[in-house]
């Protein structure tokens, strides 16, 4: 590589772990209705935290993991999300260049964000999901990966299936199997995919999600129908791998 492609990919890092501390801390702060523009503190003492407390990865690991005021582990949650932010960079790097890289980095910390909300609060909430339809639009409008109306179909088709699958199984099971956040999702990936990459994204989605329940219950063992499962982060990743390479069958 270049001097210059160096130089972007050190940028790309540095923002991306960035990005993955306030992905952190959107994740934790949103679903409690907590403004995100507060002051960080410490979740053991309250203690405010300084400015050298924050650098992404080096504070964690120079204080190996513990608060500077009260001495108490913080855990690794925060540096587990910002390699996560990292290695999503990193991912699009491999897939996409130019201003289309970050446009992708950034759908991929968005659905990180997404996926962490989900996984721990079964919510995707709207200011998260819903702005990834006119995002969708712009970049397929400008890039031409996709038409517009490829784009805009697969927004609308993405809502309209999921809203018509999540009646279909309230009238066969009598409550709520799929929240509008699912269909809000699939709508702003659609919008970024197209309507030719929906059924992908569905279909991988399924079989991740399906995997998934039988890693967690074994081969063996019940599954029951009653328990609840966030589709959400399995949505995201099959959204995330169709937008870098396309339909699984196209």
């Amino acid at each position: 590589m270049s001097a210059y492609d160096w130089f972007l990919l050190a940028l790309l890092a540095a923002v991306a772990v960035s990005i993955g501390s306030f992905v952190a801390t959107l994740a934790l702060r949103l679903p409690a209705g907590e403004t995100i523009k507060g002051r960080s503190h410490c979740p053991h003492c309250r203690h405010d935290l300084a400015p050298r407390d924050l650098v992404p990865l080096a504070s964690w690991a120079l204080l190996r993991g513990r608060c500077r005021y009260c001495g108490r582990t913080i855990g690794v949650y925060y540096p587990a999300v910002e390699l996560a932010a990292l290695g999503l960079a990193l991912w699009a790097w491999t897939a996409s260049s130019g201003w289309v890289l970050w446009a992708t980095a950034l759908l991929g910390w968005t659905l990180l964000a997404l996926t962490l909300i989900d996984y721990r609060h079964f919510i995707l909430p709207d200011v998260l999901t819903l702005p990834l339809v006119p995002a969708g639009l712009v970049v397929n409008w400008l890039s031409a990966a996709h038409t517009l109306l490829d784009s805009v179909l697969g927004a609308a088709m993405g809502y309209l299936a999921f809203a018509l699958i999540a009646w279909a199984y309230r009238r066969w099971r009598g409550r709520e199997g799929m929240g509008a956040g699912d269909a809000k999702l699939l709508a702003g990936l659609g919008a970024w995919v197209g309507v030719l990459g929906l059924p992908s994204v569905i279909l991988l989605a399924s079989l991740l999600a399906l995997a998934a329940a039988l890693a967690a219950h074994g081969f063996r063992s019940r599954i029951s129908l009653a328990e609840r499962v966030p589709f959400g982060p399995f949505l995201a990743a099959a959204g995330w791998v169709v937008w870098l390479y396309g339909p699984l069958f196209g």
